[in-house]
């Protein structure tokens, strides 16, 4: 479904969210770094760290607003590395800096490990598909970071996928064409940040 956006909350359950047109969100000029003001502005407002993902709306619209805006941001990524099947290119970056702004290229068939991000996360995806493969955590006094599968979305060009912190996804770039995606993280909490492995049930700081 194109131009839809979607949520993943801590179960790993996608939902559907209500959507913007594009053509609602047209300005005469829309600039990277007024979009990061209005980015801080909005988290500005929520208590804790842990509670921005609550302004997540807001952030997708203006994501949106941005991609829309924006044909530097569009165009602004490398073609991935061979070996590594990826590239990230930095949008914007500074010492201190509480967001993660980049583009990401991948190549069909390239692979993410099962890992959260211990943050709020928005993705539009620009170029390509990926299916994303989502998690939940089903701890118990043995087994800690014991998950299981909830299900996967396929991502493609003009849908936005935003994340709760706690949210758990594989990510698979399908088809034949390269997959480029604009990403904005909020600051990670080092601690809550992991890696799983569904077959030991186990996890590690990633």
């Amino acid at each position: 479904m194109a131009s839809q956006d979607w949520f993943v909350n801590d179960l790993g359950d996608c939902q559907p969210r209500p959507t913007k047109r594009e053509w609602d969100l047209l300005r005469e000029r829309y600039y990277l770094h007024q979009f990061l003001t209005e980015i801080l502005d909005i988290l500005a407002n929520a208590p804790h760290e842990l509670e921005e993902w609550d302004y997540l709306p807001q952030i997708r619209l203006k994501v949106r607003q941005l991609v829309a805006n924006s044909y530097w941001v569009k165009s602004n990524h490398s073609p991935p590395n061979p070996r590594t099947g990826a590239h990230v290119t930095t949008l914007y970056d500074e010492i201190g800096y509480p967001l993660t702004v980049q583009n990401v290229a991948t190549l069909p068939g390239s692979l993410t490990s099962i890992h959260n991000h211990g943050t709020w996360g928005v993705i539009f995806q620009i170029q390509g598909t990926e299916c994303h493969r989502f998690w939940r955590r089903t701890n118990s006094k043995d087994e800690p970071f014991h998950i299981e599968p909830s299900g996967e979305h396929l991502l493609e060009p003009g849908q936005v996928l935003s994340f709760h912190p706690e949210a758990i996804h594989q990510v698979q770039t399908v088809g034949k064409t390269t997959s480029v995606t604009f990403q904005l993280y909020g600051d990670t909490q080092p601690k809550g940040r992991f890696q799983f492995d569904p077959e030991t049930q186990t996890a590690k700081n990633f």
